[in-house]
């Protein structure tokens, strides 16, 4: 897994980037797997309007890479505002908790481990936005992260039934961590800028306020903790009544991991804490991250967000092989500052 930081503009961040890449010998868009590439082109041109628009600043940071590689700004645009609305082998599991003493995120992403090299945790602190530490399979668009006024964003993938021009999953969590410090804000910015992918956005803020959204290019559903059950689950598939006619093929055991986490929560509530996330994510009570990596996929990091006590914890790899280690390198914006 990379370690990256990103500072000054969007265009800045990116050209730095790519350029530091390219002096290397590393072109990053020979990396880039691009099924239906035709069909790709014309639907990232047609998300060109609404990026304009709502995030232009990322289109920036986009044109950046694309300059410091030396190569064409379509072919990176293509590759980045079309994922997620294509077949694309990134599948996770998230959950959130709290009770008097915790306010937890986890999070598993399970991947392809043939481009695990190519991961990336960033630190990003850019001009005009909120700084965040995020981790990405690919690179401007994050998976989750946490923003230095602890609002935590999590994504799970859900298989393509419908797109439409917008902003594609990982787009949208790297927006919400730049642009919001609430859960509320969270949920206004969703309902107003246009969903091009499916997907879960798993949130927590740091007054505790936290849910599940499933949505697509049609729809928004909120999901909140019951008064009796405080957490949320989500996996690689929609749960809400209104929304489980968009699902997709499940062939990465989301109903099992979906089903594993709920349980785990719900029998664990009086006990609340990071052990339990980290028990969890780890498989311990059930199927999570057990991959026969052979096969070419497993958990390719798995990491905890302690939003109460402002604290990150990752495994860089799978949760069951390998120790959780603190990050200590973000810097939080005293709550008395907010």
């Amino acid at each position: 897994m990379y370690h990256d930081r990103f500072r000054k503009s969007h265009y800045e961040a990116g050209y730095n980037w790519g350029k530091q890449l390219y002096g290397k010998g590393i072109s990053i868009n020979q990396n880039f797997t691009l099924e239906k590439l035709e069909e790709r082109k014309i639907f990232a041109k047609n998300c060109l309007p609404v990026y304009e628009k709502y995030y232009p600043e990322i289109l920036e940071e986009i044109r950046g890479v694309a300059d410091g590689q030396k190569s064409r700004y379509e072919d990176f645009y293509t590759f980045l505002l079309s994922m997620y609305c294509f077949t694309f082998n990134n599948h996770c599991t998230c959950f959130a908790f709290k009770d008097t003493d915790n306010l937890i995120f986890g999070r598993n992403s399970d991947c392809l481990v043939a481009l695990e090299k190519l991961y990336a945790n960033c630190l990003y602190k850019l001009n005009g936005v909120y700084g965040f530490n995020g981790n990405t399979t690919a690179f401007i668009e994050m998976e989750d992260g946490i923003n230095e006024y602890g609002l935590t964003v999590g994504l799970t993938f859900i298989y393509p039934k419908i797109i439409k021009a917008g902003l594609n999953a990982g787009m949208l969590v790297r927006y919400l961590l730049e642009k919001c410090k609430t859960t509320d804000e969270v949920i206004e910015s969703l309902t107003m800028i246009p969903i091009a992918s499916q997907q879960t956005i798993t949130i927590m803020d740091s007054t505790g306020n936290f849910a599940v959204i499933e949505c697509n290019c049609s729809h928004i559903k909120v999901i909140k903790p019951t008064e009796q059950d405080c957490f949320v689950v989500a996996a690689n598939g929609f749960v809400s009544p209104e929304m489980i006619k968009y699902n997709g093929i499940d062939d990465w055991h989301s109903s099992e991991r979906y089903s594993v986490a709920y349980n785990s929560l719900k029998a664990n509530k009086n006990h609340f804490s990071i052990e339990l996330a980290k028990d969890i994510l780890s498989g311990k009570y059930g199927f999570m991250c057990q991959y026969e990596r052979i096969l070419g996929v497993d958990t390719v990091w798995s990491v905890i967000y302690d939003v109460k006590n402002k604290k990150i914890f990752r495994v860089e790899g799978n949760p069951s092989r390998k120790k959780f280690v603190e990050d200590t390198r973000m810097k939080f914006i005293p709550a008395k500052a907010k």
